[in-house]
């Protein structure tokens, strides 16, 4: 195996399959982005396996756990980390999957419910 390039099956939590196996040169993190066959998913959690070889185990491959990501371009950055919508919105989850409870489709721009997090 190529210490640059990491095996990696990519699976969809829901409804549960899988979308692939890909090589990648980095390692995603839950909470990083991946775009996959002009998809772009959310990275909610990673698995590693191993295999023993002579000498001890060895990493084989890596598991994405992942959900669709509709509308990237909707983040904002918050305490050093990539979160859905308007972190600047006091009703934002500062999540990396979830907007908020009262628009979580959004947009942010347009919401009638925006309140700064400043105010109160």
């Amino acid at each position: 195996m190529e210490t640059d390039s990491l095996p990696t099956e990519v699976i969809l939590t829901y409804p549960r399959r899988s979308l692939g196996k890909i090589n990648l040169d980095w390692t995603p993190q839950p909470g990083n982005y991946l775009n996959l066959e002009g998809q772009t998913y959310a990275v909610l959690e990673r698995s590693h396996r191993y295999q023993y070889k002579l000498g001890g185990y060895e990493l084989h491959k890596i598991a994405l756990y992942v959900q669709s990501a509709p509308n990237t371009a909707d983040r904002s950055l918050y305490q050093g980390r990539w979160v859905v919508g308007d972190a600047s919105c006091r009703f934002n989850a500062h999540s990396e999957i979830m907007r908020c409870a009262v628009n979580p489709e959004g947009p942010c721009d347009r919401c009638r419910h925006y309140e700064s997090s400043a105010a109160g």
